[in-house]
């Protein structure tokens, strides 16, 4: 089960931090990956990491300023989000896979967190 938590209401500029708590039981390469959906659009892959060695993967759309980590102590993982503009305003999503594939299939997936970045 997947918990996607962090969003709310920002000025552009500002930075954000989503956290995505993970409960149950989590196997190695194991891959966690943040997506968003803004309203009349598709569903975008944003950033995907793997739970057991840390390789990261950051869509281009969003490379050098959004991030993705992990806590394993935490079962948390988190996509830092700076420097936001208005148009990542979306709802964001983590969700989870049994084998880190970044472009691949997501088998379980969080509830949404409204990210909301005003002008």
């Amino acid at each position: 089960q997947l918990q996607a938590s962090g969003g709310g209401l920002v000025q552009a500029g500002d930075s954000l931090r989503l956290s995505c708590a993970a409960s149950g039981r989590i196997f190695s390469n194991y891959g966690v990956g943040w997506f968003r959906r803004a309203p009349g659009k598709e569903r975008e892959l944003l950033a995907g990491i793997n739970w057991s060695s840390g390789a990261i993967y950051v869509a281009d759309s969003v490379k050098g300023r959004f991030t993705i980590s992990r806590d394993n102590a935490k079962n948390t993982v988190y996509l830092q989000m700076n420097t936001l503009k208005p148009e990542d305003t979306a709802v964001y999503y983590c969700a989870a896979q049994s084998l880190f594939d970044p472009l691949g299939p997501y088998l379980y997936w969080g509830q949404g967190t409204q990210v909301t970045v005003s002008s």
